[in-house]
């Protein structure tokens, strides 16, 4: 009947990718699984290809007139790279980026789930998913609140290379958002 271990292997990289991997799995909100081997590929691929950014936003709807929101996203040069991103996990967007493609992930729980579930496998951007998991955890109830978020999100853009110079919003400008009531 064959060699039994030959016939049990994945033929595909789709099957490499979706049933074989059974290993210990993080639950996404909407009943998502991904094995533990995906969750630390994909962290090497955010750690090599991706960035984590904090930005910081005016929203006059918001009490204090700002936000820190958290963005996750990687760039390559063919849509077809990025997009299986967006394909397998079901978060996240794929759009055109100068003369590349990226998966851009812009949805706060949607980001949170990610960096939980890749956290224990990254290495080069450990510290910036730390930063960005504390920015999505603290809860606004004062200025001091908002000083702190926009703080974390300073020194997250600090570890970004390419974020150096290129910010146009940073801790500084915090006050320039709050009423003057507040």
């Amino acid at each position: 009947m064959g060699n039994r271990e030959v016939l049990l292997q994945p033929k595909t990289e789709q099957a490499m990718r979706t049933g074989v991997l059974h290993y210990v799995r993080m639950v996404h909100p909407v009943g998502k699984t991904i094995p533990e081997v995906q969750q630390a590929y994909r962290a090497g691929f955010i750690d090599g290809d991706g960035a984590i950014m904090a930005l910081i936003e005016r929203h006059p709807a918001k009490r204090f007139g700002c936000r820190v929101r958290i963005w996750v996203k990687a760039t390559q040069l063919r849509q077809c790279d990025v997009a299986w991103l967006r394909d397998e996990l079901g978060v996240g967007q794929v759009r055109p980026s100068h003369k590349c493609w990226e998966w851009l992930v812009k949805d706060q729980s949607d980001a949170r789930w990610l960096l939980n579930a890749i956290q224990p496998y990254a290495r080069v951007k450990a510290q910036q998913i730390g930063l960005a998991l504390q920015i999505l955890e603290l809860r606004i109830n004062s200025i001091d609140d908002v000083q702190q978020l926009a703080d974390w999100a300073d020194a997250l853009a600090a570890l970004n290379v390419r974020s150096r110079g290129r910010r146009q919003n940073t801790a500084a400008m915090i006050q320039g958002f709050v009423s003057r009531n507040d």
